[in-house]
Order: C-alpha cells, then sequence, then structure tokens
C-alpha cells in the first residue's frame, strides 16, 4: 500500500462539486489522497476554500489569492480583505498568483500589479506562494526575482513549461507541481523528460480538479470533470517517466507538501 498523498491543487470550491462534495472528497481518501489544498483564486472564492478547509484541518488547507484572470477585478481598496485571509489559519499559502498571458482575461498591466501586491503580502505574512504562470515567463521572473529573497517558499503550480522556464525555477528554489496535463499525449509528453530533472525534494503533485482529466485514464469516466481520486494515476505516471518506485515518489511528495502547507 502507497503512502498517503497530497493533491496541492484543487479547486474543491467549484460550483461542480456543489452537489457532491463530500462524495469527492470521501473517494479521494478511499484512494489514498488523505490530504487536499483547495485553491482560492478570488476573494469570494478563497473565502469558500478556507471555510471548507476549516471543516476538517486534518485534511485540508486552503490557499487565499487572486487568480491573474480576475487581476483587473482586484483593487488596492480589496488588499486589507486579502491580507486578512492570509493570516487565517487555515490557509497554507498565498495565491494562486501570477501571470496568464495565454488567456489575457485581465490586462498584463493589472496582471503585473495584483502579482506583485500579492507576493508583497505573502512576504509580510510569511505563507509561501502558490504561484501561476502561462505565456509569461520574463515578466513573470523580472517580478519574482525581486520578491524571492523575502518569501518563505514557493511552488510552481501546475508547471507545463519548456526545459529554461524549469530551471529559471529551480533556480529560485522552487518546488514544482506536477498534474495529468503530463498523461496528455497531445501536449504534455515534454513533461516526461522534464519531471527527470527536478530534485525529488522540490517535487509535488496535484489533480488541478475539476480541470485537466487525465486523457490516458481506463476505463475512461463518462464525464469530463477531474477529481482528487485520480491523483494516484498522476503518481504512477509521473514514478515511471522518472525511474522511480511509486513507493518512494508518493513519500517524498508527501512529506514535501506537508510541510510547504503546513500540514
Amino acid at each position: 500500500m502507497n503512502p498517503p498523498l497530497v493533491d496541492i491543487g484543487l479547486n474543491l470550491a467549484h460550483d461542480s462539486f456543489d452537489h457532491d462534495r463530500d462524495h469527492v472528497v470521501a473517494a479521494a481518501r478511499a484512494a489514498g489522497v488523505h490530504h487536499m489544498v483547495i485553491t482560492g483564486s478570488t476573494l469570494e472564492s478563497s473565502r469558500a476554500a478556507i471555510e471548507l478547509a476549516r471543516s476538517d484541518p486534518d485534511v485540508f488547507r486552503a490557499t487565499a489569492g487572486i487568480h491573474p484572470h480576475h487581476a483587473r477585478e482586484f483593487h488596492d481598496a480589496d488588499v486589507p480583505a486579502l491580507h486578512s485571509l492570509m493570516l487565517d489559519p487555515a490557509v497554507g499559502a498565498a495565491g494562486e498568483c501570477g501571470l496568464d498571458y495565454f488567456r489575457n482575461y485581465s490586462p498584463h498591466e493589472d496582471q503585473e500589479r495584483v502579482f506583485r501586491l500579492q507576493l508583497e503580502l505573502a512576504a509580510g505574512t510569511g505563507r509561501p506562494v502558490f504561484l501561476h504562470q502561462r505565456d509569461g515567463h520574463d515578466a513573470f521572473m523580472a517580478i519574482l526575482r525581486d520578491y524571492r529573497p523575502r518569501l518563505t517558499a514557493g511552488v510552481a503550480h501546475c508547471f507545463t513549461g519548456d526545459e529554461r522556464e524549469l530551471r529559471d525555477y529551480l533556480d529560485l528554489d522552487l518546488s514544482i507541481g506536477i498534474t495529468g496535463w503530463i498523461c496528455d499525449e497531445r501536449r504534455g509528453l515534454h513533461l516526461r523528460e522534464l519531471v527527470r530533472l527536478i530534485p525529488l525534494e522540490r517535487l509535488m503533485l496535484e489533480t488541478d480538479a475539476p480541470y485537466l482529466l487525465p486523457r490516458d485514464l481506463r476505463p475512461k469516466p463518462s464525464g469530463r470533470r477531474n477529481e482528487p481520486k485520480y491523483l494516484p494515476h498522476i503518481l504512477r505516471t509521473v514514478a515511471a517517466c522518472r525511474g522511480d518506485a511509486p513507493e518512494t515518489l508518493a513519500e517524498a511528495t508527501t512529506r514535501n507538501a506537508r510541510a510547504f502547507f503546513g500540514f
């Protein structure tokens, strides 16, 4: 039996779980996923994540932050509210924060402003950061380098980038979160080589549920909703790509996540 797993990125407050959230959590725990980190991406979803995390502190942690998609909606007057959420005992990290120049749902200047604000709050509260970056690597790194000396730790959530991005993150002493993207034969094959470059003590696993359902699940689920119960499938894929025993990888990633998020 594998050691218990930690899903470090789960959007459990998402409305797709409203009708069966307890069942989803029970199924995950039955599959060996004993701890879950519930992602906050707006003030509202961060509050919901915290409320869920408070329901069972032994199982859950929350993150509190503003996703770059929502940066245009976040104003200076909202900073005290976010600061208060980050200080909540149920919160294990600041974020999801960063830059997303792929979707560009918020202007770049708003994304960069709100990213800096959150890094400042994280530095002041002592929270590690839960980071998002897509198609904005150079700008992301320029900002993060300014704050990294003052940050306790950081994890590149849902890493899908190339070798240059990975090495830049590792040079900043970031941890790396790997999702079911690695199971995607269309977009994720490059990750099967890159995961070998990640030091074992810097690796964590996540589903990003309800998004990023692993494409190679068999039997294929009837719906498209991802769930934390599929984290062991991601574990086995990553272990095979790295040449690690699944038990070794499970033990290491769980130890890393527990320490990072304060379980």
